[in-house]
């Protein structure tokens, strides 16, 4: 096996040399949800339930494009991706029955990623449970396995699900998110995570449906693990490690009343049932239901629906053929009948509920369920089960630890002391993700009301882009502040966060000023630089997107590439030359790619300015000099310290005034193969047009095939470094304020929150 490429020192990555590392990554890709052969985005439902005979064979991208995507990437500043899989593309045709073919051609990516340097942990990827449940994730049997019939959801809305709405085109903004509160995930999770405690009799192959679906998915994840390792040049090399279940959920775990809400979960849009409505749905009765939408402070009531699903049930019928994927159930468990009447729940016979607490406390202990309390146990005994699968191949692997989204993490004892450990949490600016707009005016500080920081709701409000921005920044130091208090030293990765490109009725795409997304990922990265978190990975990178369905899924439109923009021009091929040359007798220096040596002293380490002249040579519209484009690019590649001497104590870059900073500490000096590097993208910082200020030593600019890297050689003790490239003009917005003006006046009066 060979020696770890990345390395944990307490909160912090190394790279072989014991240089700090920060990780600048990409979620590859969006589109690895759903299958390749036949092509199945969301909006598609021509064979959708055909999910048997299926193939995720060139997700995310063929072999043969995958050079051009993986050298894209590498240009654009990233050393890391969080590698997007499913398990429904390892296991998709049947319990136990494996897609090595799908497995080959992701080995074979992996090995053409090693190429470029990339580190890379594996993601098994889900959402809302599966793609027939509205999200992505699991194979379609799992929901038989639970009882489940995926071909009545849309009469009883147990989920709702793109690929079978009426129309497609039409599907409401963000609204497979509330999946999570409708029957099929409620269920299904409660199953996943608590199944011997909430579903005893729930017995499939002589186990309780919980075992039964976690073994199957740790069996395949490690199976994936098992080629990987045989594979014999990507453990280590490629794969630094594994990220576990993502965005975990409780379903109905801890809901104290089924005829209400938990006062945290205000997360509600279109037609909003409560688990008793949810139930009686599920059951083919009619129910008349409230109706949420989405305002600038959240969701508020707007009515109330009659949802009638003429009598088709959620529930397999009672002559379902378990035959078919070999299931052997317990005659315990009914099919034809609802798994919570089967519980006593519920009466059936007279539709009444009968234990509306029955969620409320763990059948173990008697003790109340609250997130952290599911996330101290339940949570952690699938976590633990899943590191010990991977640990088993690979003992090496770093584990990224992903509790429940913005839950308070869980409190890790002595026997979950694991050095090769990383808190690896998700955060998304809610406001603008679901109403798919940049409010310059005012945002609110989630993280802070969820853990009540204010006495009421209308000081957490922030008011102006600066504030804004800060509000983030601030929001990402707490989340990794409470990491590390409660999961102790150890880093902290963001492995999601990301902006909709499609906001304002895709006014960008009809006009090319790409300024609201621009300004809205420079405060995300503004927010993850300044909480001196140890790397992101953003989401994501489709290179299938294209303006009519964004990403394929969902209605989702995050992707920082499209078919149909323009991608940022690349570094010439001039500036593949050597910089060797160097006289490095100065005791400092500054050098861009030009023919000769500047040795300056350290205190005017500069260089004047110059234009910059790339253009693009495509035919597509290309940005102009008074709008922000390139789908903004100029937002999301941005320099960044890739290997320091030291300890890292801040950076960031300003892209309104195109200066990047870093400061750190060293214990001694740098030596002469082994300097400080930052990637420095040729976009902002042209290699003939640099002012370079150093507290002392030596900087040297170098091009790493079309990558621009900046070389540092420097003393101990604690130094700092300020690159100033060209200000390019920053677009204005020109849309109408008085609608968002029209959002201040409500927010200063609402009580209504976004979670």
């Amino acid at each position: 096996m060979a020696p770890l490429r990345l390395q944990i020192d307490g909160h912090r990555f190394r790279d072989a040399n014991g240089r700090e590392v920060i990780l600048r990554g990409i979620n590859c890709a969006a589109d690895a949800k759903f299958p390749a052969s036949p092509d199945l985005p969301s909006h598609q439902s021509e064979r959708f339930f055909d999910g048997d005979n299926v193939s995720f064979v060139d997700r995310p991208f063929s072999a043969t494009d995958a050079p051009t995507h993986f050298a894209r990437l590498r240009r654009w500043g990233y050393n890391t991706i969080r590698y997007v899989f499913t398990w429904e593309a390892i296991e998709h045709a049947g319990p136990g029955k494996y897609d090595e073919e799908w497995i080959d051609h992701t080995i074979t990516l992996l090995r053409i990623a090693k190429d470029y340097g990339f580190y890379i942990f594996m993601d098994p990827h889900q959402d809302v449970w599966s793609r027939f449940s509205g999200g992505s994730g699991a194979p379609l049997w799992t929901l038989y396995a639970c009882g489940l019939d995926p071909k009545t959801f849309n009469a009883n809305e147990a989920a709702i699900v793109q690929n079978t709405y009426p129309e497609p085109e039409n599907f409401p903004k963000m609204i497979w998110t509330t999946n999570y509160q409708r029957l099929a995930c409620l269920t299904i999770y409660a199953m996943f995570f608590a199944g011997k405690e909430f579903t005893p009799n729930a017995i499939i192959d002589g186990k309780n449906i919980q075992d039964y679906l976690q073994d199957h998915f740790l069996s395949a994840c490690k199976h994936l693990a098992q080629r990987i390792h045989e594979a014999g040049d990507l453990e280590n090399e490629v794969i630094i490690g594994w990220e576990s279940f993502n965005e975990p959920n409780r379903g109905i775990i801890g809901w104290e009343d089924l005829t209400g809400f938990p006062k945290e979960l205000k997360m509600h849009k279109g037609t909003a049932p409560t688990a008793w409505q949810a139930i009686l749905l599920g059951a083919g009765r009619a129910c008349e239901v409230d109706v949420y939408d989405f305002g600038g402070m959240g969701p508020y009531k707007a009515g109330t629906e009659l949802v009638d699903p003429e009598g088709q049930q959620a529930w397999l019928s009672a002559d379902y053929d378990d035959t078919f994927y070999g299931f052997k159930r317990d005659p315990s468990w009914k099919l034809g009948e609802c798994i919570w009447a089967q519980q006593g729940v519920w009466d059936p016979k007279t539709d009444t509920l009968t234990n509306k607490n029955y969620f409320e406390k763990d059948p173990r202990t008697g003790q109340s369920i609250d997130y952290e309390y599911f996330a101290n146990h339940w949570f952690m005994d699938f976590y633990r089960k899943y590191r010990d699968a991977i640990r088993d191949v690979h003992p090496e692997a770093i584990l990224f630890c992903q509790p429940p989204v913005l839950e308070i993490p869980p409190t890790l004892g002595p026997k979950d002391e694991d050095p090769n450990m990383v808190f690896a949490p998700h955060f998304y600016d809610g406001i603008t993700l679901i109403m798919k707009k940049w409010n310059r005016l005012w945002n609110i500080d989630v993280f802070g009301i969820l853990r009540g920081k204010y006495l009421t709701p209308a000081f957490a409000i922030k008011v102006g882009e600066s504030a804004i921005r800060n509000c983030f920044r601030d929001q990402l130091a707490a989340i990794r502040k409470e990491g590390m208090e409660k999961m102790g030293l150890r880093p902290c990765i963001f492995t999601e966060i990301g902006i909709p490109y499609d906001m304002d009725d895709k006014h960008a795409y009809k006009t090319g000023d790409y300024s609201s997304q621009t300004a809205a990922m420079d405060a995300n990265h503004y927010a993850l630089e300044g909480s001196q978190a140890n790397g992101y990975t953003l989401w994501t990178y489709v290179a299938t997107n294209n303006h009519e369905w964004g990403d394929r899924w969902n209605g989702e439109d995050l992707s920082i590439f499209s078919e149909d923009d323009v991608p940022l021009p690349a570094v010439p091929p001039s500036a593949a030359q050597s910089l060797s040359s160097l006289d490095r007798s100065s005791p400092s220096y500054s050098r861009s790619l030009a023919s000769e040596a500047q040795n300056v002293d350290p205190s005017t380490l500069k260089r004047s300015l110059t234009k910059d002249t790339m253009t693009s040579s495509t035919s597509k519209t290309a940005p102009t000099e008074d709008k922000a484009g390139y789908r903004a690019a100029e937002a999301f590649v941005r320099p960044s310290p890739t290997a320091v001497h030291g300890d890292v104590l801040a950076f960031g870059f300003d892209l309104r005034n195109a200066t990047f900073t870093l400061k750190l500490r060293a214990l001694s000096p740098t030596s002469e193969d082994l300097p400080t590097e930052i990637f420095l993208p040729e976009w902002h910082f042209p290699r003939d047009a640099s002012v370079i200020d150093v507290s002392g030593g030596k900087a040297e600019l170098f091009a790493e095939g079309e990558v621009q890297v900046l070389k540092w050689w420097h003393a101990e003790g604690e130094q700092n470094i300020s690159i100033k490239g060209i200000k390019r003009k920053m677009a204005v917005y020109n849309g109408d304020l008085s609608e968002e003006e029209g959002y201040l006046e409500q927010c200063q009066k609402s009580t209504c929150l976004l979670m």
